[in-house]
């Protein structure tokens, strides 16, 4: 055991070395202590456990929280096709039945010889180019049978992905209509040059000035958070972006990191030199990661420029730095209060509110969190004034808002527009025929049938975080609710009975329906089930995970009676249905494999 340990110690002590040996990077360092081996070695928990001096079952705790991170070997290929109900659509379930098939292996299971893993992930951000996938953290989209054929064989020939085609990984930005953010010619510094010219009261009235709303859904009052977290006391304040973008459907913030990154680290410092913050961090989701070394660039870019650091543009009062800290794979990260326990290097459960992040954010300090997009616009609003960019838009939602347009359509990718913007607008601009439905701002949004089509993208008719996925009336919605219910269920944290236990139920109930045995008691049951998690779980997603199959009943009623099979309650479970697979590994599909139900 002490040789595997000291086995161990080089590159651990390097990486802890690194992260100051703090527990609060614990995932940081959990992250990049995968990389030496593909998985965390159980004797590497031994080592961090000593050294961080935190208990082994933490450490085990907070790395089997992530769905990124492994405990145990998970092949020198890990592959991860994007299950979200886009992807679907565009046929990414039988490329994944079929490159299983190719390269014998289950889904969710590593190959005997240990080198090939093949699984799903909730969402890529990927949607307006999928089918997608992730292959050791990188992104693959634009799959076809002709491209999955080809990564079989750079398999089979066991070529590092690293050594694979560069056209596999290219990345569009897809932006197809662009106002006053997406056509901005941002130039760095401006934004705090004119901070300073103005200066730091009057930059924060220009900010309040501007009704600008945070872009992450919530729409809270931008200047209204700023200047509560600038009068919190603490011992230091802090700065977060919010980049885990996981909601299905949006790729908004993909984009902007990868063509706007200075403007959203300007947003922040701008914010920083507002509510006295001498750090900040970027939060972004583990699918992103192949954009971690672009923005290490722009960060160094920064400080090269003197935008960064210490004593920023020359005044010894203004330092301020970014950290980029990565995600794992958990959807739930994408709530402030969970990033922020995630930054902590705990588990990403969501806190008990109040105290909100301004005042107890953290190391429970006061806290600036915000969307990507927030910071952007921050930056406009800074150089440019907050009059100029109040009057754009409508009363109650100033200035743009970048949609993420995916599914039936044909120019899927990225539309910027005023607040205000109608539904039906936006299907006419991205080549949207015979649309059935459009969920707005993802699963936990709202979905609306054709005669809501007139309705606007507004704070005060349809919020959006920016999702905005497209089915025309080839669709099943039943379907795409199920999808919906089952990324709920997969991503809810556990940490509240009411979700835990309620979204597998709903998904359960959901499944039943699909297989034949729903009657109209479970539509009474899914009602039951929202009125729970409304009331008592403990976060949003709980609360919103009943809205896809309510908002679709209500509006596709038809999609769910024609699965009601029956007038009387049955029971979910069908011996028939539960034999299916002994059929298959048998080979068996006649008549005499099958049972009757009389005979059940």
């Amino acid at each position: 055991m002490v040789s595997q340990i000291n086995t161990h110690a080089g590159y651990l002590d390097t990486i802890l070395d690194r992260r100051q040996h703090n527990a609060h990077n614990l995932l940081q360092i959990l992250i990049e202590a995968q990389e030496h081996y593909g998985y965390i070695h159980p004797d590497a928990l031994d080592y961090l456990s000593e050294h961080l001096q935190l208990p082994r079952a933490r450490i085990e705790g907070v790395a089997g929280f992530y769905s990124f991170l492994h405990l145990r070997p998970a092949g020198v290929y890990r592959v991860l096709f994007s299950d979200n109900i886009i992807d679907r659509m565009a046929g990414s379930l039988d490329l994944m039945a079929g490159m299983c098939s190719q390269l014998w292996v289950e889904p969710g299971k590593v190959s005997e010889d240990g080198q090939l893993c093949i699984s799903t992930t909730s969402c890529t951000g990927m949607c307006d180019q999928g089918p997608a996938m992730l292959v050791n953290n990188l992104a693959i989209n634009r799959l076809d049978a002709s491209r999955v054929n080809a990564i079989c064989e750079l398999i089979r020939e066991q070529v590092p992905v690293t050594a694979w085609p560069v056209s596999f990984f290219s990345i569009e930005d897809n932006i197809r209509r662009r106002d006053i953010l997406l056509e901005s010619h941002f130039i760095s510094g401006s934004a705090l040059n004119a901070l300073i010219q103005r200066g730091t009261q009057q930059t924060l009235q220009e900010i309040k000035t501007s009704r600008l709303r945070g872009r992450g859904g919530a729409g809270f009052s931008t200047g209204a958070k700023w200047e509560l977290c600038r009068a919190a006391t603490g011992d230091q304040h802090y700065v977060v972006c919010n980049a885990d973008e996981g909601e299905p459907g949006t790729f908004k913030d993909r984009v902007l990191l990868n063509n706007f990154a200075d403007m959203v680290f300007e947003g922040m410092t701008l914010c920083a030199r507002i509510v006295g913050a001498a750090k900040g961090f970027l939060y972004l989701r583990g699918e992103y990661r192949y954009l971690l070394d672009h923005l290490q660039a722009v960060l160094q870019h920064r400080r090269q420029l003197n935008l960064l650091g210490e004593a920023i543009l020359g005044l010894d009062d203004f330092n301020f730095d970014i950290e980029i800290h990565l995600g794992a794979g958990a959807y739930i990260c994408g709530e402030e209060s969970a990033l922020i326990e995630s930054m902590e290097g705990k588990r990403g459960t969501p806190r008990n509110r109040p105290p909100f992040p301004v005042t107890n954010g953290y190391l429970d300090q006061p806290t600036v969190v915000n969307n990507v997009e927030t910071f952007a616009a921050a930056s406009l609003i800074g150089l440019r004034g907050g009059d100029w960019y109040a009057q754009i838009g409508t009363d109650t939602s100033s200035g743009t808002k970048i949609l993420s347009v995916s599914g039936d359509c044909e120019r899927p990718g990225l539309y910027e527009y005023p607040f205000g913007v109608s539904v039906c607008q936006v299907l006419s601009d991205c080549g949207a025929q015979d649309t059935q439905a459009v969920q707005i701002s993802g699963p936990s949004g709202m979905c609306i049938a054709p005669d809501e089509f007139s309705r606007r993208i507004a704070f005060d008719d349809i919020p959006t975080a920016g999702a905005f996925m497209v089915f025309n009336r080839s669709r099943d919605m039943f379907e795409v609710a199920r999808n919906f219910v089952h990324f709920f269920a997969h991503e809810s944290c556990g940490f509240c009975t009411p979700c835990r236990v309620g979204t597998s139920l709903l998904s359960n109930m959901m499944d039943k329906l699909s297989h034949g045995h729903g009657s109209p008691y479970d539509f009474a049951e899914i009602e039951k089930l929202n009125v729970l998690l409304q009331s008592t779980s403990h976060c949003g997603l709980g609360h919103s995970a009943c809205n896809p199959v309510l908002d679709t009943i209500a509006r596709f009623r038809p999609a769910y009676e024609k699965r009601l099979a029956h007038k009387e309650f049955v029971p979910a479970f069908d011996l028939d249905h539960a034999l299916s697979q002994a059929r298959q590994m048998t080979g068996r599909d006649d008549t005499g494999a099958h049972l009757e139900r009389s005979d059940v």
